[in-house]
Formats: C-alpha cells, sequence, structure tokens
C-alpha cells in the first residue's frame, strides 16, 4: 500500500513544497493499487473516451515531462506529446491505454525520483529555460505549485474513474 503523507519533515518552503507534489503524486500512484488491468483502460465515462485509469497516470507522467524537462531545463521535447494536434490534443493519454498500468506507474515513480532530485538541486528562484507564449518565465517555485495543482485536479478523476468502473473510494 502507498505510505503517504502532506506532513512535512521540516517546515521551509522548499520542504513543504516538496512534500505536497509527493502527497498528490503518491495520492495518484494509491488510487491505482488493486485495479484490474482491465479495469484500467476502461472509459466510463461516455463522452471522454480517454479518461481512464492508464491515461490520466500516462498524461501526469507527461505534464511533469514538459514542465521540468521542457519548460525548466529547455530540452527539445520528446515523445507522445510532440504527437498533439487538435484532433488529438492528447495523444499521451489514448497510447497510455496500449501500456500496462504497472510499467506506467513505475515509469511515473522513476521519473519523479529524478524531479525529486531537480527540485532539490536547483533554487526555487531559479527561472524556466523556456518563456510561456507571451514571453515571461516561470520560476521553478511556481512549476512546483501548478503540478501540485495539476495532480490534485487529476486525482479527482482518478477518484470518479476508479469508482465508475470498480466500485473502490476512499482512498
Amino acid at each position: 500500500m502507498t505510505r503517504r503523507t502532506d506532513t512535512p519533515p521540516a517546515w521551509d518552503e522548499r520542504t513543504q513544497l516538496a512534500t505536497f507534489l509527493d502527497y498528490a503524486r503518491d495520492t495518484a500512484r494509491a488510487k491505482c493499487e488493486g485495479l484490474s488491468a482491465e479495469d484500467a483502460r476502461k472509459a466510463p465515462l461516455p463522452n471522454s473516451p480517454l479518461m481512464t485509469m492508464c491515461g490520466l497516470i500516462g498524461h501526469l507522467r507527461w505534464v511533469e515531462y514538459h514542465w521540468f524537462q521542457v519548460m525548466f531545463l529547455g530540452e527539445e521535447p520528446e515523445g507522445p506529446l510532440t504527437e498533439a494536434t487538435d484532433e488529438d490534443p492528447d495523444p499521451e493519454m489514448r497510447q497510455a491505454i496500449d501500456i500496462p498500468l504497472p510499467r506506467l506507474l513505475a515509469e511515473y515513480e522513476e521519473q519523479s525520483a529524478r524531479y525529486r532530485r531537480l527540485v532539490s538541486d536547483h533554487d526555487l528562484n531559479t527561472t524556466a529555460s523556456r518563456p510561456f507564449r507571451d514571453g515571461r518565465h516561470a520560476d521553478l517555485r511556481w512549476i512546483v505549485l501548478h503540478l501540485i495543482e495539476e495532480i490534485s485536479r487529476h486525482n479527482g478523476h482518478l477518484d470518479i474513474v476508479r469508482e465508475l468502473v470498480d466500485g473502490r473510494t476512499g482512498v
């Protein structure tokens, strides 16, 4: 069972932010525990065919990749996000349906460990290498706060999908 806490071991800003980011990530993983391979791919919302447990975890993985590696570090984008079009805006969610949930979760955890180090190794005031469309540059603090918000919002989606596919609630 995924162990999670939102109480930081220290009260400095970095530790608080890192703790909440890990709490949100751990909550996403906890919502997937005990889920069958078949249920992980089910899309129970008729107007949202990509809203699956696999799709949501795949999306979280690639959203963090985008913010940390592409925006913050300035790396060239790779993977399914480069394939997004107006007709297929979320290829990472569509492609994740074909990937076993345990593999998606393992990749997400491996990536999270790298990003924990990245956050600990940089000052929170460090600006991202790439700007927003309007030319402004976010700082690392904003990126971490944004990811806490993004993951938490999708944890609500994971709640709904999980309840609809197998009835489990309360994680």
